[in-house]
């Protein structure tokens, strides 16, 4: 499914995204080398092994990153002009290898651009839920539309 216009959002509206992904120790050890992101809790076992998790911990970066992946084709794909930012970003659960990643988006606020005729502003809750229902990362992501007819 391609990506909604402004026009076509409502607040309230809700998508659960069919796309799944496990998360594996190649995703997330490429990402961490990728960005230079030295965390032992994220590629060191030892060391992940000795903390209090007892295991490595997903790249929390890469669980944002996975979040918004798995919305955009059926959010923004085809009709995106700019992310305009992104706000309260949490984690309020750790993920780990193995862990199979859903998500979800809701519409909090739509309001048309000032700047850009039939264009607007789309302000999508964004939550990523892992195999045991836990959200182990939810956003505001802030996103400028085009319209139907633009």
């Amino acid at each position: 499914m391609a990506g909604r216009h402004f026009d076509e959002w409502q607040v309230g509206d809700r998508i659960v995204h069919e796309i799944r992904r496990t998360v594996t120790e190649t995703d997330n050890l490429l990402f961490s080398v990728m960005t230079h992101n030295p965390q032992p809790l994220h590629i060191d076992a030892e060391a992940a092994k000795a903390s209090e998790f007892g295991q490595i911990l997903v790249n929390g970066t890469f669980t944002f990153a996975l979040m918004i992946g798995l919305s955009v084709g059926e959010t923004t794909l085809g009709t995106l002009i700019a992310n305009l930012g992104y706000d309260k970003l949490v984690h309020p659960k750790p993920v780990f290898l193995g862990d199979t990643m859903r998500a979800e988006t809701e519409i909090a606020e739509r309001k048309p651009s000032k700047s850009r005729p039939g264009a607007g502003i789309v302000t999508f809750t964004h939550r990523l839920i892992n195999q045991h229902d836990e959200i182990v990362c939810q956003c505001l992501r802030m996103a400028l539309l085009k319209g139907s007819a633009a």
